[in-house]
């Protein structure tokens, strides 16, 4: 084995980007495509509402693309 010696700098970023790794690769792992519960496209609208997290702009855009979507038809 060999030893390497790097800044803290250069391991303070090697070690982010790994947490970022880890991170992203756990979400992948998850069943992120996975459909909604409900075909309700207002249910669906009034979950994204509670959170608020998101602008009525957002809403407004989520809405129009469900209408639009074959899965909610």
């Amino acid at each position: 084995m060999q030893t390497v010696t790097i800044s803290q700098k250069e391991y303070n970023e090697l070690l982010d980007k790994k947490l970022r790794y880890e991170y992203l690769h756990q979400i992948i792992e998850g069943d992120i495509f996975s459909p909604p519960q409900s075909k309700d496209i207002e249910e669906v609208i009034s979950s994204f509402k509670a959170t608020g997290l998101y602008n009525q702009r957002f809403i407004d855009s989520l809405k129009k693309g469900l209408k639009r979507s074959s899965y909610f038809k």
